[in-house]
């Protein structure tokens, strides 16, 4: 019901919002995939910068809040991205992140609220249920193409 309401709101207002996402990979070059709790699709871990905070910050406070790793190296951006789904005017950037931190199999959500399930997949044995452009982000990523102006 927030959420229907939230969306017209945005609809109305059409604010502008930047967020951060990351292609986080293992010293195996898994990446780390999450599927939230209120979404059918897994997404690349990330989330909204808040005010005052640089998206360098964000995005590493979002591994930490997301999958509980703290310890990243940021190697590159992928790309700055525009989305206007959801009635909103959104910027993404997109880091490119590695870990080196040993894992095992399984990532384990540090909120529980927001994160169902949190995993590290190989980039050839991809889950079939990625967002659309999770798909589409992880696949600029292994081509080495240039970013796409939209989300």
């Amino acid at each position: 019901m927030a959420g229907k309401l939230l969306h017209r709101v945005w609809r109305i207002a059409k604010p502008r919002t930047l967020g951060v996402r990351a292609i986080l990979l293992d010293q195996d070059d898994r990446i780390a995939l999450v599927r939230h709790t209120y979404t059918d699709h897994w997404y690349l871990p990330g989330g909204g910068v808040k005010k005052g905070e640089s998206t360098l910050a964000a995005i590493r406070r979002e591994l930490r809040e997301e999958v509980a790793i703290g310890d990243v190296q940021v190697i590159a951006i992928l790309g700055v991205y525009h989305a206007t789904g959801e009635g909103k005017d959104d910027h993404v950037v997109i880091y490119v992140a590695r870990t080196m931190t040993a894992r095992g199999g399984a990532l384990t959500p540090a909120d529980a609220i927001e994160i169902a399930q949190a995993e590290w997949f190989a980039l050839d044995a991809l889950p079939d249920d990625l967002s659309p452009a999770t798909k589409r982000r992880i696949a600029e990523y292994r081509a080495g193409s240039p970013p796409a102006e939209h989300w």
